[in-house]
């Protein structure tokens, strides 16, 4: 929201923000704040943006969810004045399955880990077999899901003391994984397909990405993740992976590419079709991001004419600030919201 702000063209905008959850820190600081509706349809959640938008007269929708709801409705967006910053329907639905995105990119040459796919606990037993074989550690993570949701790093080993003094980290057994996929099964309960693969070597590296449509990378820059630090990468290998599947995909506008390492090589982790939630760390780059999808969106032109500025270090602190109360003095998140209506931040 602040790139948006201080973008360098110097245009006065106007930020509706909206989310699930009243307490968004998002819903706070932005100019306009809206709670989405939950548990509906894909159709149902667009035709609440296309109301909201034709309400409130939006220019340019950035939607960083429901992506799948949205994208291929351009042509219903722009009749009523409002462009939508989305890649391809396709893209979205292959960049939501996991199984999808490593079999695509894979067969384009680009380097992905061995992975297997599980659908109850049989087959998610025979593939740890299968992948243990190897010297890794393996990890599961639902193949639909995005994010950290439902990732565990399968570990066996009894519980020591040393475990206890230290941060809890997201572990599970093989054994408890089966049971539980068992379970579910014979109570009815729906069980997603398990991803399982090597648990993927440090620093993380993310790689946001500007591109036009139909998949020309125009700008990417790599932040190596570890801990608490960021480093902005001058390794155009690692762009070079990015633009690969930029192009496969041909994502449009501003999207996310996950790589981390297995024996000392870059591999894919993941492909967000959004932008990332880190996307303002770019900005230490000396370029704004964010404005320049919109130029792109809007004009057909980035604005960007300087190569980005790479090479430096950033520590992740924790910030704060002041944000307006309700009037009864409670926090935001427990107060009525004055608008009914959305978009997304």
């Amino acid at each position: 929201m602040r790139l948006l702000r201080e973008n360098p063209d110097r245009v006065e905008v106007t930020i509706y923000a909206s989310n699930v959850d009243p307490s968004a820190a998002a819903l706070s600081v932005c100019d306009v704040s809206a709670i989405e509706p939950r548990y509906v349809s894909n159709e149902e959640y667009a035709q609440f943006a296309l109301d909201f938008c034709r309400t409130h007269r939006i220019d340019v929708l950035i939607p960083p969810r429901r992506l799948d709801a949205l994208a291929g409705r351009g042509a219903d967006f722009a009749a009523i004045g409002t462009s939508l910053m989305c890649s391809p329907l396709w893209a979205v639905q292959a960049l939501t399955d996991k199984v999808r995105t490593y079999e695509i990119a894979g067969a384009a040459g680009i380097p992905v880990p061995p992975w297997r796919e599980a659908r109850d606990a049989d087959e998610f037993c025979a593939a740890v077999d299968e992948l243990s074989l190897g010297a890794d550690t393996l990890c599961i993570k639902p193949s639909g899901e995005f994010s950290a949701f439902g990732f565990r790093i399968l570990d066996d080993r009894p519980l020591t003391m040393a475990n206890l003094r230290v941060a809890p980290e997201p572990v599970a057994s093989v054994d408890a994984v089966a049971a539980a996929m068992r379970r579910a099964a014979e109570e009815g309960e729906f069980v997603p397909p398990l991803l399982v693969m090597p648990f993927l070597q440090d620093p993380e590296i993310s790689i946001d990405c500007l591109s036009a449509p139909g998949g020309e990378l125009l700008m990417g820059i790599a932040r190596a993740k570890r801990g608490r630090f960021r480093l902005l990468l001058d390794d155009p290998a690692l762009v070079d992976i990015a633009r690969k599947l930029v192009e496969r995909f041909e994502l449009s506008y501003l999207t996310n590419v996950q790589l981390r390492y297995r024996a000392g090589e870059p591999v894919l982790l993941e492909v967000n079709p959004r932008p990332s939630a880190g996307l303002f760390h770019t900005a230490f780059a000396d370029v704004n991001l964010p404005w320049a999808a919109v130029r792109l969106l809007l004009q057909g032109d980035s604005g960007l004419h300087r190569p980005p500025r790479l090479g430096a270090c950033l520590a992740v602190a924790e910030a704060v600030m002041e944000v307006a109360a309700g009037l009864d003095g409670q926090l935001p998140g427990s107060v009525r919201r004055r608008s009914a209506d959305l978009v997304p931040n």
